[in-house]
């Protein structure tokens, strides 16, 4: 039957895709240059504080004594960032994720500083949280002024995929993160048409990465080249054991935050927590001090020569200073000090068990840690799967995701929301 009204002519997903890959190789390229920028700078002052000044004073570098200084030093020196930048160097760390609504352009020197100190201090989180939240407030303060028409969703994806291809050096992280965000929501096009932008941002920023810096999350573990039944029945336990090990911090998570919200002024809480790491420190050694990415891989390049007690010892304190470092204040991410924790508490499995594969030991926990405290199920895979550097892991982690994910779903998460309850 005819009709008086055409249907309106659609256009070609082409047209519409073409003019997205200059903005997101622009963002894709800055993100990484921002994340390498910040790296650079961390490392080169961590050098500093940890080699050239205790060696020009005669202290042991990583001495009990060297580490608390070090520590409480940084939390009076990112306490008066939070206290005098503009903003406050970000809102309170411990109920923002990865991504979330854009920040003020001013409020980015000052959560960069910040996190920049607490790398170089010691402090045991990761760069991501802060990278990210950067990149989306520039990429959309930048993008909102050259391109109005493009909505403002558009850049925070673009800025978000980004930094995950360039903190990882892969845009599959990127996808699989975003392809875990984007389940639900409305959108024009198919899952892809919508992905293609952020992908080409991940490319570009994971290569910027790969040519400048070489990054690598292959931590040396001897590859498993034919996974059997026993393999799988070390996954499933393992990865569920490191589940449960994992919310012991979520549940704690609040009730520490509390305590330190309860100092009100970053001036306190910034050096009492940062005391506090000083002495977890001095317990736990150079090994439970920064991010957490460079010791792992010291702890798999000597399988075998840790006993299960200094291994039992590096989980349980990485584990209390991640809790305390984002109690407390401390600007960074839980994702890097918690492969540490996992890596150590799958060491600390095949130490008990030596029949157990280490790639499947450290693996295996690696996921269920991740699980637990990010709720980011393809991330969790996917590093968990990149430590191993085998192939024949996926499958194994794929199936050992299911308990561990059926133990951590509904349960507290390591991140609050804004009135200091645990998100679930």
């Amino acid at each position: 039957m005819a009709t008086d009204h055409a249907p309106p002519p659609v256009e070609a997903p082409a047209r519409l895709l073409l003019p997205q890959v200059l903005p997101a190789l622009l963002v894709g390229v800055g993100a990484s240059l921002l994340f390498l920028g910040i790296s650079a700078l961390a490392e080169k002052f961590q050098h500093v504080l940890w080699n050239d000044l205790p060696d020009a004073l005669g202290i042991g570098n990583h001495s009990a004594l060297w580490t608390i200084i070090m520590l409480t030093a940084t939390g009076i020196a990112v306490g008066l960032v939070v206290w005098k930048a503009p903003g406050h160097a970000g809102p309170d760390p411990a109920s923002e994720g990865l991504g979330g609504a854009p920040l003020a352009p001013g409020v980015v020197p000052g959560l960069l500083l910040a996190s920049t100190l607490a790398l170089a201090g010691g402090v045991s989180l990761g760069p991501e949280n802060p990278i990210i939240a950067a990149n989306i407030a520039l990429a959309y303060w930048l993008g909102r002024r050259a391109a109005p028409s493009v909505p403002g969703a558009a850049w925070v994806a673009l800025a978000s995929a980004a930094t995950v291809g360039a903190l990882f050096g892969t845009p599959v992280a990127a996808a699989l993160l975003l392809s875990e965000a984007l389940v639900g929501r409305p959108g024009r096009g198919s899952l892809w048409d919508r992905l293609f932008a952020p992908l080409v941002a991940a490319g570009a920023g994971a290569m910027t990465t790969e040519l400048l810096a070489e990054p690598s999350f292959d931590v040396g573990l001897p590859p498993l080249a034919d996974p059997g039944f026993g393999d799988l029945l070390a996954a499933l336990v393992i990865a569920s054991a490191a589940a449960l090990f994992g919310l012991v911090s979520c549940f704690l998570f609040p009730h520490l935050h509390a305590a330190f919200r309860r100092l009100r002024h970053p001036m306190v809480m910034l050096p009492l927590g940062g005391l506090v790491l000083g002495l977890l420190g001095a317990l736990g050694g150079k090994e439970t001090l920064f991010k957490g990415l460079e010791q792992t891989k010291e702890l798999t390049a000597s399988i075998g020569a840790w006993s299960s007690g200094e291994l039992a010892k590096f989980a349980v304190l990485k584990l209390l200073a991640l809790l305390v470092a984002a109690s407390c204040g401390f600007r960074g991410g839980r994702i890097f000090p918690a492969v540490f924790i996992g890596a150590s508490f799958g060491l600390l499995a095949q130490a008990l068990v030596p029949e157990v594969h280490p790639a499947v030991a450290v693996s295996s926990a690696v996921l269920g840690v991740l699980l637990a405290t990010t709720r980011q199920g393809w991330i969790s895979l996917f590093t968990g799967a990149a430590l191993a550097a085998s192939p024949a892991m996926l499958a194994l982690l794929c199936l050992a995701s299911l308990p561990a994910w059926l133990i951590v779903t509904g349960r507290p998460q390591l991140e609050l929301d804004h009135e200091g309850k645990a998100l679930r």
